[in-house]
């Protein structure tokens, strides 16, 4: 009927009272982590930030390391999906440019967050579990690149699959570690690494 209204795509459209809540609980941790890191960072500081009360924080998350591992499992979505379609439809050269490039503006973005993720997973099962599997994803889109510049598919060590686990990690460790200097490390870490990337799918000359 016309002007009849649709209670169903009203509530799409109308952000629930948890909703917002949790997005500025999740929000409050990541700018904490990025003032005074995992370990300093309280659940009454979050609490606060928020503008909540503890009770009401525990509502939603049981631990700080609960908190931390949502905003975790938010941001690797998010990194994922902006990284996903340049990797599967443009050319090698150009996927690895723009991957390095959309790497740079996502430490830019969240490097606190990636940081405290590195540094849990090996202790938190559920931040190692998600970290690992965000891995596998990139390793997956690295080895299609890798195929589509002619490096031959495969797990042995000069094969696209094996390359593509070495690329990945060599990656997430030279930006780990230039996000804890001044910004435009992360610039001369991309640079290294795109080399690396393209001498590897046989594509420097």
């Amino acid at each position: 009927m016309p002007g009849h209204h649709h209670p169903a795509r009203s509530r799409r459209t109308t952000e629930r009272k948890g909703d917002v809540r949790e997005r500025a609980i999740l929000d409050t941790c990541e700018a904490l982590l990025a003032q005074k890191g995992y370990d300093t960072m309280t659940v009454g500081d979050i609490a606060q930030g928020a503008g909540i009360t503890r009770g009401a924080l525990y509502f939603y998350f049981g631990s700080k390391q609960e908190v931390v591992a949502a905003l975790v499992a938010r941001t690797v979505e998010h990194l994922w999906e902006r990284s996903r379609v340049t990797a599967q439809t443009e050319e090698p050269r150009q996927a690895i440019a723009a991957a390095m490039r959309r790497t740079v503006e996502l430490w830019n973005e969240h490097g606190p967050v990636f940081r405290t993720a590195i540094d849990l997973s090996l202790t938190v099962p559920e931040i190692g579990e998600l970290w690992s599997h965000t891995a596998d994803l990139f390793i997956t889109a690295i080895t299609a690149v890798l195929e589509r510049a002619g490096v031959q598919a495969g797990n042995e060590p000069e094969q696209a699959s094996a390359m593509a686990r070495a690329l990945c990690w060599m990656i997430e460790r030279t930006f780990y570690h230039a996000s804890q200097e001044a910004r435009e490390k992360l610039q001369q870490a991309s640079a290294t690494c795109e080399h690396i990337w393209l001498i590897s799918a046989g594509l420097t000359a």
